[in-house]
């Protein structure tokens, strides 16, 4: 069972944006992503850190309420930028801050006494990259510490190029042979009752092998993927909406479920298909993310 619950705000599409990058910046909030993540790592030269941390104290200072999540990723713990990185997350108040290279539970604990440290706000979120083969062999002990720690972890967002280039796995071939280590990702999601964020597709130019893959990213029970590029926001958001034939059948299941007849029943035929109690639970799971999606939505206008 999921140690903590699972949060109802939409996670379908998360958008990297460079912390370099104004133009960019300004356009974040006006995006349709559910998630935008301000960039201090990997899209920044290290001659441009300064400049993008004073960048994003702008951004935060003037933001306007937005239904994204804002989150912050900052460079690796045991790099010279960590400790500014962390100052800012602390004065701009994201609603999380994503950390890349990690490690070990060590690496979580440390984490959490940069943001004590710093005077990081409590209701700060942790995210969590997945892109090492420390990571991948250490994930259950990560997350469990990551459960336990103030921030508190909510996402784990797979880095599939780097897990790519630390093991030499070909990341090509619908990712055939990164599936193990994908399927394990979810896993340990689902059971610790976090969401997990696919990793990028690169060749933004490729808009059917993105939605391939956003598909393929459905079916492996991803929660979301993060994004380089506006034009694969639609098609993230659309993959991870539900359908309306399925919303249609769980309002049916939730609907046959509650008849008085069936009070009590474990098991019930609905249109000629055995349906059970189990699925009552995933249909009220839909239904809440169906939900969640509009209420996004109507924020947004």
């Amino acid at each position: 069972m999921p140690t903590h619950a699972l949060p109802l705000r939409p996670l379908r599409s998360a958008m990297y944006v460079p912390a370099t990058n104004p133009r960019a910046l300004a356009k974040a909030t006006t995006l349709d992503c559910d998630a935008v993540i301000y960039d201090l790592e990997d899209a920044v030269a290290p001659d441009m850190k300064d400049t993008a941390r004073q960048h994003l104290v702008q951004v935060f200072a003037s933001a306007r309420p937005s239904p994204q999540q804002a989150v912050i990723r900052v460079n690796a713990i045991d790099s010279a930028a960590f400790e500014q990185d962390m100052a800012t997350v602390a004065y701009c108040r994201p609603d999380a801050v994503l950390v890349p290279k990690i490690g070990s539970a060590r690496d979580v604990q440390l984490l959490s006494d940069a943001a004590a440290r710093h005077g990081a706000a409590q209701d700060l979120r942790l995210w969590l990259m997945v892109e090492t083969a420390a990571a991948l062999s250490a994930l259950d002990d990560i997350v469990q510490a990551g459960l336990a720690a103030t921030p508190r972890l909510d996402c784990l967002v797979v880095g599939t190029n780097d897990i790519a280039k630390e093991t030499g796995v070909f990341a090509g071939d619908g990712r055939r042979y990164l599936m193990p280590w994908l399927m394990g990702v979810v896993l340990t999601a689902k059971r610790s009752g976090v969401r997990a964020l696919d990793g990028v597709w690169n060749d933004f130019s490729d808009a059917a092998g993105f939605e391939v893959e956003a598909r393929q990213s459905v079916k492996m029970a991803f929660d979301g993927k993060t994004l380089i590029h506006p034009t694969q926001i639609g098609p993230a958001n659309a993959a991870f909406s539900p359908s309306e034939s399925a919303v249609s059948e769980a309002r049916d299941i939730v609907a046959a479920f509650a008849r008085e007849e069936h009070a009590g029943t474990g098991v019930i035929n609905l249109n000629g298909k055995m349906v059970e109690r189990l699925h009552l639970a995933q249909a009220q799971r839909l239904l809440a993310v169906r939900s969640a999606i509009d209420a996004r939505a109507t924020t947004a206008r």
